[in-house]
C-alpha cells in the first residue's frame, strides 16, 4: 500500500505547495463564515432548508465523489476497465432520477430531518432505532475510507507516517464541520466540485495524449491476470461494457447481466442513492420542494461524465505505468495496488503546477466525501438517537452543542476505522459490501412501506435485520469460502439477498401484525397521500430544466446515448 513510508513520492514543488495551501485557506475559510448563519439546529443540521438547487444539486454529487469515485473507480478502470462504467449508468444515475422524481415529494414534504425520522413516523421506534444505529455505524466506517484515502495522499506527498498523515487530514475535516456544520460541508462541497474537475480533466487529457489517443489506448490494454496465472479480465471484457463478466465474476454472461442490472442497478443503486441520508440530506437542505426534487437530477448530470475522468485514467495507468503493468500481469502487489492508480497517473503524467492542483483536487474529494459521512452521521447521533431516546426537550442549543460533540467523536473513530480500509487493495470490494449490509435491506423495507399501506411497524424493524443478516450470511460464506466469486459478484448477490429476504419476512409479519391507522400515514404513503402535494411548487409554463419530470427524462435519455455508444 501506499502508506508504506518510501513506497511512492510525488515529485512536489514550491509551486504545488502554494496551490494546496490556498485551497486549504478558502476551506476553513467557508467553515468560519458558514458558523455566523448557524442560529439554531435546523441551520447546522439542514442549512435551515434556504439553498438553491443549482448549490444543492452540485452538493449532492459532490458528497459522493469521494474515495468511491476517485481510487475506488480508477482501480477499477485499471483492473476491469470499460464494465466500471456500470456504477455510473446502471448504478447510479436511474436511481438518482427516481429519488427526484418519487421519494423527495415525501421527504421534503413531510417536514422529517432525516431518513431515520421519516422511518420512524412511518413504523414507529423500532424501525428508526435500527436504522439510526446501523446509518450511525456505516458512516463511521465508510468515513475512515475517506480518511485513510487522505492520509494516503499526504502520505505521498510530503512523507509523513501514517499516523500523523490521518490526525491532520482529520483535523481540518472536523474544524470545518464543527463550525459551520451542513452549510459549511455543502458550500465547500460547490468548491470542491471544481477543484476536483480542475485535477481531473488535465491528467485525462495528458494522459491520453500520451497513450496515443483512443485508439493507443484499446491497444496497449493488457489481461489482468492473479499471482496463479488465471486472467480474471481479457481485453475484450475491459473493452465493452457488456456482459461485465469481470465486474461481476459469473462466468455466465446472462447471468452477469442479471447481476448487474438487478444487484447494483436496481438493489445496490436504488437502496443507496434513495435511502442514504449523506446523498439525501443535501436535497433536504433546498429551499422548495421543487428545488429539493431537482437537486439529485442536476447532480445526475455531471455524474453522466464523470466516469471520463475518473475509469478512464485508472486504464491510461494500466496500459502506460510500469509498475501498474507489472501487477495486471503477474498479480504481484510489490507495494503497488489498483487503489494507487490515480496517484500512479500524477507522479507520471503531470508538471509541477499542474501537480499541486491534482494533489488538492484529489485531498478536495476525500475531504468532500468525509465531510458528508461526518455531517450525516451528527444529525442523526443529535436528532435520532441522542434527541429521540436520550435527553429530550432541551433547548435548541443543547442540540448544537450535542452535534458538534458528535463531529468530533465521528472524526476520531473514522481514525480507527481508517485501518480496517487499509486491509482491501479494491476499496470497491469494501465499499460495496458495506453497502449489501446496510442500503439494500433499507431500499426494500422503504419501497414496501411507502407503496403498501398494509404493512406494519413491527414488519419494519424486523424485515431491516432479517435483510441485514442476510447480507452477513453471504458475505461470511465468501470468507468460509463456501462460494468464491473473484470480482464484486458476492456485494452484489448479498444486497439482492438482503432486499428479497426483507420484502418476503416483512410481507409474512405483516400479515400476523396489526397497521397504523390511515391518517397517519399521510405524507409516508402513496395511496393515502393527496397527489397534488407530491408536485412541488414549480409553475406549469416554467421551463423544461426547471421542472424535474422533463429535467429527468432528459437525463434518462443522455444515459442511454452513452450506454450504447460505449457497449
Amino acid at each position: 500500500m501506499l502508506l508504506a513510508d518510501g513506497a511512492l513520492r510525488l515529485n512536489v514543488g514550491m509551486l504545488d505547495y502554494v496551490l494546496v495551501a490556498i485551497y486549504f485557506v478558502f476551506v476553513l475559510g467557508i467553515g468560519y463564515l458558514a458558523r455566523q448563519q448557524v442560529a439554531s439546529s435546523l441551520d447546522f443540521f439542514l442549512s435551515g432548508r434556504r439553498l438553491p438547487a443549482w448549490v444543492t444539486g452540485i452538493a449532492f454529487v459532490s458528497a459522493n465523489l469521494g474515495a468511491v469515485e476517485i481510487m475506488g473507480m480508477s482501480a477499477n478502470g485499471a483492473q476491469i476497465g470499460l464494465s466500471t462504467m456500470h456504477y455510473y449508468w446502471i448504478g447510479a444515475i436511474p436511481a438518482m432520477v427516481f429519488l427526484g422524481l418519487v421519494m423527495m415529494p415525501f421527504y421534503y414534504g413531510s417536514k422529517v430531518r432525516s431518513v431515520p425520522e421519516f422511518m420512524r413516523r412511518r413504523f414507529g421506534t423500532g424501525a428508526h432505532l435500527v436504522n439510526s444505529l446501523s446509518f450511525a455505524v456505516a458512516q463511521v466506517l465508510i468515513a475512515g475510507v475517506n480518511l485513510f484515502l487522505l492520509a494516503t495522499v499526504v502520505n505521498a506527498v510530503l512523507g509523513w507516517p501514517r499516523w500523523v498523515s490521518l490526525i491532520v487530514a482529520a483535523a481540518v475535516v472536523l474544524t470545518y464541520t464543527a463550525l459551520g456544520g451542513l452549510s459549511a460541508a455543502i458550500y465547500n462541497e460547490v468548491l470542491q466540485f471544481f477543484v476536483i474537475l480542475a485535477a481531473l480533466v488535465p491528467l485525462t487529457v495528458i494522459g491520453l495524449i500520451k497513450v496515443g489517443g483512443w485508439s493507443g489506448l484499446k491497444a496497449k490494454i493488457i489481461d489482468t491476470a492473479k499471482p496463479d496465472g488465471t486472467v480474471t479480465a481479457t481485453v475484450e471484457q475491459q473493452l465493452h461494457t457488456w456482459p461485465g463478466q469481470a465486474l461481476s465474476g459469473f462466468s455466465s454472461p446472462v447471468w452477469s447481466v442479471v447481476g448487474i442490472v438487478f444487484g447494483l442497478g436496481f438493489v445496490l443503486s436504488f437502496g443507496y442513492w434513495t435511502t442514504n441520508f449523506v446523498e439525501v440530506q443535501r436535497a433536504m437542505a433546498s429551499n422548495s420542494m421543487s428545488a429539493a426534487r431537482r437537486a439529485p437530477i442536476i447532480g445526475a448530470i455531471p455524474k453522466m461524465f464523470i466516469p471520463f475522468v475518473v475509469v478512464v485514467p485508472g486504464m491510461i495507468c494500466a496500459a502506460m505505468v510500469g509498475d501498474m503493468m507489472h501487477l495486471k500481469t503477474t498479480g504481484a502487489a510489490d507495494g503497488v495496488t489498483y487503489n494507487d492508480a490515480i496517484l500512479l497517473m500524477m507522479r507520471d503524467v503531470l508538471p509541477n503546477g499542474l501537480l499541486g492542483v491534482a494533489v488538492a483536487g484529489l485531498i478536495a474529494s476525500f475531504m468532500a466525501g468525509m465531510a458528508a459521512n461526518v455531517s450525516a452521521f451528527n444529525t442523526v447521533f443529535s436528532y435520532d438517537l441522542w434527541q429521540q431516546y436520550v435527553v429530550k426537550d432541551r433547548e435548541d442549543g443543547y442540540y448544537i452543542r450535542v452535534g458538534r460533540i458528535a463531529t468530533v467523536a465521528a472524526v476520531v473513530m473514522a481514525i480507527g476505522t481508517a485501518t480496517i480500509a487499509a486491509g482491501y487493495s479494491n476499496l470497491m470490494d469494501y465499499l460495496q459490501t458495506l453497502f449489501g449490509f446496510f442500503n439494500a435491506p433499507l431500499f426494500a423495507t422503504f419501497l414496501l412501506g411507502m407503496f403498501w399501506k398494509r404493512m406494519t411497524p413491527t414488519a419494519g424493524w424486523v424485515g431491516l435485520v432479517a435483510g441485514t443478516l442476510s447480507a452477513v450470511t453471504v458475505f461470511v460464506l465468501q470468507e468460509v469460502g463456501v462460494i468464491d466469486l473473484p470480482g464484486q459478484g458476492m456485494p452484489f448477490i448479498a444486497a439482492s439477498a438482503a432486499f428479497i429476504v426483507d420484502i418476503v419476512v416483512s410481507v409474512l409479519v405483516s400479515t400476523v401484525s396489526a397497521p397504523k391507522p390511515e391518517a397517519e400515514l399521510v405524507g409516508f404513503v402513496y395511496s393515502a397521500t393527496d397527489r397534488s402535494t407530491l408536485q412541488g411548487d414549480v409553475a406549469g409554463a416554467a421551463a423544461w430544466y426547471a421542472r424535474p419530470v422533463p429535467l429527468g427524462v432528459a437525463v434518462l435519455a443522455g444515459t442511454a446515448v452513452l450506454g450504447l455508444i460505449f457497449h
